[in-house]
Parts: C-alpha cells; structure tokens; sequence
C-alpha cells in the first residue's frame, strides 16, 4: 500500500501542530487549573452586538454575501479605522475575512514565491511562520529580546542589505502578541523609511488596536500606505472570537488582488455574524472601552504581583498578555518550567521558546481571565517560586 504522508506539499512537514493548544490540552487533566494560557477574552459578546446576529436569522440573511463581505460591513470598518485611527480606506479596499487567521493566510498564498523571504521581529505569535512555510517562504527572524522587544532600522535595514529584492513581507503586529509592546509612530515612520518603495509588502496585524492602555495606536500603514495590508476585527475587544469576523484592508490595487485569493479559500462568511461585526464597528465603541479598562485592572494587579515574587516583567501597552523572565534559582528551560508549573501548581503560562527567537526563559501570561482567577494563580505561582527556589538547572 502506497504511503501517502510522503507525497504532502513539502512545506506540510515543516509544520508542527500548535504547542500552545496541546499544552492547553495537558492542562485541562486538572480539574482545578488556572490557565493564563488562551489568548481569549473572557468577556460575553455585548448583547447589541448578539441582537444584530439574530436579526439577520430573523431577517432571512441565509444567503451568500457578496465575497468580499457585505456592504454594511465593509462601510462600517472602513468609518471604524477612520473614526479611531485618522486611516483612510474606501469600503472597496476592505475585504472581510474569517478571522485574521485566514487574512494571515490569504496574505502569503497571494503574495509569497518559494524562497521569498519574509521578515519577521520576534518574540511573536508562531501563526506567520507555519503560514511561510507552506509557501516554501525563507522565514528571516529577527531577535528584539536586546533591543526592548522592538525591531529597529538598523536591524530592517540590514536584513534588506542581506536580502535585496527577495524581501518580500516584513510582519508587524502591534500591540504585540506575546509581549504585550507597542510602537509610536515616529518608530514605525522610521521603519516605514528603511523599505520605502522597495518591492516589500507590510503586513500590520492590528488585532489587538482597541486594547491599548498607555498611549494612542499607531499604524505602519500611516507612513506607508501604498505597501500596508491591515488586519483588524471584532475577535478580541469584541469578545466576538467564535464569530469569525475580521477586516483587510489595502489600496485598491492591492486589495482586488487579494481578493481573488480570499474568494477561493472561503468563499465568503457566515451573513449574520457580518451584521453583527458591522454593529460593532457602529456602535460598538464603549464596549471596547469597558473591556480595556477591565484588562487595565487585571494588567495592573498581574504585573505588580509578578514583580514582587521575582520575575522580570515587560509592562504591557496594550493586548492582554504580560512577558515576564522565569527568575533566577528555577529551571531555566521554559519548555521544562511551564509543565513543572502545572503538575505542581496547577498554573497553566506559555513557554516563551513557543513564540520563536528571543521567548527562551520566558513566560507569557494572558490575563484574559476574571481577576479572582488571577489571584489564585499569583497565590499558588509564589508557593510554587518558594518551594522550588534555588533547584534551577
């Protein structure tokens, strides 16, 4: 009998199933555990939002949408990134997709040749890398550990000295997804300079833009329009995550091109959940606000707490994870720690190594968890620091 696990796409065996997701799985063998593990907010989706979705069953909207999402929709994100972050788009240059996953997606079958490169800062979420892999992409990572988890010009403009015209796509995904940092824009309209005009697409995953807590979002595609593709949606500061909704959005050469791409792997998306995505744009503002100011809280609490039991912790800007260093004295091996973590303690973190170059001895906690679940947590991590200090390997 033939095998026929031989004969997949090249690019299939290079990617692994998600460590993150198996780990959360080891986890749930726990009845008690406290996970800081799901990048999921643990909110309930506002109940507006929930009335537009049953209106569109009401209304019979049981049919395809138009592919590139319905008008409302696409009018409404487009006021949305206007409203909020001064960025221009006609609804003809927004595309909605199923989730960022699958714009991430549409991005590199669209645009990616093997053996293009695509750039990526790091420590970041593995998502990009399994993605360029399948189309045999040269991942270049950049290592920000030593440069406060932020790429720099130097670092992108040697890596288009390297590189040349094979750079293909630099990723950037601010706020930052494990480490919680943000850009300014004077930082992203310095890095906007170094690719200004070269054959290079930039890729701003801006999911996380309404959770920011201590300065005004800013976007690549501010200072480089003609090369941005933008990613945004309703998933995280919605609470809207099993809706599958997000936005893409690009000048309109671009986005035609995309689309064509986009049409073919989905088709289009569900029509209610497009209602309901286009209420949150509309009305959805102080939703998003309420949910920050509780993840400010929890933040504020994680991180002080963290400090005080001997971590090194980044102070997140914005999203709701917190990067913290295992301390001194404990097993250095983060893959080792989290599962020593959760048989003894019964904590659940994310082993930095997960999330590519840089993340080695450090842990990312998602404070996506009501704040009593977060003491807990705290209370059994400081038994855990106290009892296993000075064992480290």
């Amino acid at each position: 009998m033939v095998d026929l696990t031989k004969h997949f796409k090249q690019g299939v065996a290079e990617v692994k199933s998600s460590a993150i997701l198996n780990f959360t799985k080891y986890t749930s063998q726990y009845p008690d555990i406290v996970k800081f593990t799901v990048g999921e907010p643990d909110f309930n989706t506002p109940d507006h939002i929930k009335t537009a979705a049953i209106k569109g069953i009401v209304d019979n909207h049981s049919h395809y949408a138009l592919s590139n999402g319905t008008p409302g929709l696409r009018k409404a994100a487009a006021d949305f990134l206007a409203r909020h972050y001064d960025m221009h788009y006609e609804p003809s240059e927004i595309i909605a997709t199923n989730g960022a996953t699958e714009a991430i997606y549409t991005v590199m079958s669209a645009i990616i040749n093997p053996g293009d490169v695509m750039v990526l800062p790091t420590p970041i979420f593995p998502l990009y890398i399994a993605d360029a892999a399948l189309e045999k992409a040269e991942v270049v990572q950049i290592d920000t550990s030593q440069t406060s988890f932020k790429l720099t010009p130097d670092q992108l403009q040697a890596a288009v000295d390297e590189y040349g015209d094979r750079l293909r796509i630099l990723v950037m995904n601010y706020p930052t997804n494990p480490t919680g940092v943000m850009y300014s824009q004077e930082e992203l309209d310095a890095l906007a300079a170094v690719i200004k005009d070269r054959p290079t697409f930039v890729l701003c995953d801006e999911i996380y833009s309404e959770l920011n807590y201590d300065q005004e979002h800013a976007s690549m595609a501010k200072s480089l329009r003609s090369q941005a593709i933008v990613l945004n949606g309703v998933s995280k500061s919605w609470a809207m995550t099993g809706y599958r909704i997000g936005i893409m959005a690009a000048p309109q050469e671009i986005t035609d091109q995309l689309a064509k791409v986009h049409q073919f792997i989905t088709t289009t998306e569900p029509t209610p959940m497009q209602d309901a995505a286009e209420e949150a744009f509309k009305n959805g503002d102080r939703d998003a606000r309420e949910m920050k100011a509780a993840f400010k809280e929890r933040r504020d609490y994680l991180y002080q707490a963290l400090t005080e039991t001997g971590f090194e912790v980044v102070k997140p800007q914005g999203a709701f994870y917190i990067w913290a260093k295992i301390p001194a004295g404990l097993n250095q091996k983060d893959t080792e720690f989290v599962y020593e973590l959760a048989d003894q303690a019964h904590v659940g973190v994310c082993a930095g190594s997960w999330f590519a170059k840089g993340g080695q001895g450090w842990l990312r906690f998602s404070y996506a968890t009501v704040l009593d679940e977060i003491k807990e947590g705290v209370s059994r991590i400081k038994k855990f620091v106290e009892e296993n200090k000075n064992d480290g390997k």
